[in-house]
């Protein structure tokens, strides 16, 4: 870390670099980001660095970046994402929002409560359907005016099948220590599903059901407010958001399921299918969660890259196992 980006992170880690004088600042540190809880509002600064092709290491690519998060993220939480503002230098000193030249740009939010995520409501055993059929009609309504892939069947198909070898390519690398034969396995059943139900895939794509989605709808994204917000979507790559929609409602299942959070994965699939008037088959939604378990154990797996503790790499390993198993296990 330069001298410069120390600064930074030690400014906005005090409560006086902010106008509202929050009493005290969190600040979390994510894979891409440092995220400045102050308050009633929420900082994100990106890290100035490259990640397999993802690159933010000038000013202004970080700046567009916080510009397309706000833009997308507004698609599902209008009332949590503010603007994009500058950190600025006035002499030796910085200044958030102030005059001077801009040294960074920072994507402002409101905070939501914590206690209102998905995941802690549903651990709580507090969410009646009500409250969940509010949150997939919200999921609905923004599917049914999202931008459509540019894909013909043809196309989806290819995808899916290069997607998978992708993963498990990735998933086989030595380094890692993962059962080689389960990971071949699960990529082999997902390929074999698509060669056998073209037809199937292909109309998926006629109906306009794959389309620019959220891309990382977790449980810890989702906030049941009385309109629910969603954040955090998946900004860095449009090619990734586009999916079926029916295979982003079996992803956040496959999380719920991680999370032991009861019957929620079943009650989510029966209510998207009601909402948006999608009669999926149960082999779709099967062959979709496989698909992002094989994609959740890769992102597992890229944590055992990093300089970790014993325990937090064991920690991501065990991970990275839980979703292959999940993925040959079936719906």
């Amino acid at each position: 870390m330069d001298t410069g980006l120390r600064a930074k992170i030690e400014f906005l880690s005090q409560p006086g670099a902010y106008a509202h004088a929050p009493a005290a600042v969190e600040r979390i540190e994510t894979h891409f980001a440092w995220v400045f809880i102050a308050g009633d509002l929420v900082y994100k600064l990106k890290k100035p660095f490259r990640f397999r092709g993802f690159d933010l290491t000038t000013l202004a690519a970080r700046r567009a970046n916080c510009e397309l998060e706000l833009a997308l993220n507004r698609r599902l939480a209008p009332s949590v994402y503010l603007g994009v503002v500058p950190l600025c230098a006035q002499g030796t000193e910085l200044v958030l929002h102030g005059p001077g030249a801009p040294v960074e740009w920072l994507v402002e939010m409101r905070r939501l409560p914590h206690e209102l995520a998905l995941d802690a409501i549903a651990a709580a055993g507090e969410l009646p359907d009500a409250r969940l059929r509010a949150l997939v009609e919200r999921l609905a309504a923004f599917y049914a005016t999202a931008v459509r892939a540019p894909w013909d069947g043809a196309g989806y198909r290819a995808a899916l099948v290069r997607d998978s070898a992708h993963y498990a390519r990735e998933l086989a690398s030595p380094a890692l220590r993962l059962d080689t034969m389960r990971v071949a396995a699960l990529e082999a059943r997902l390929t074999d599903y698509v060669a056998a139900n073209a037809q199937l895939l292909d109309a998926r794509v006629a109906a306009g059901r794959i389309v620019d989605s959220h891309g990382d709808l977790r449980p810890e994204h989702v906030f049941m407010t009385p309109e629910p917000q969603i954040i955090d979507c998946l900004e860095f790559s449009a090619e990734l958001r586009l999916q079926d929609s029916a295979a982003e409602i079996a992803f956040l299942a496959l999380e719920c399921e991680r999370l032991r959070l009861g019957t929620l994965p079943e009650r989510l699939l029966a209510l998207y299918c009601d909402a948006c008037h999608d009669d999926v088959p149960p082999d779709l939604f099967a062959f979709y969660r496989a698909r992002h378990a094989l994609a959740r154990a890769l992102v597992a797996a890229w944590h055992l890259d990093e300089p970790l503790p014993a325990a937090a790499a064991a920690g991501w390993r065990a991970r990275a196992r839980w979703y292959l198993d999940a993925g040959l296990r079936g719906g």
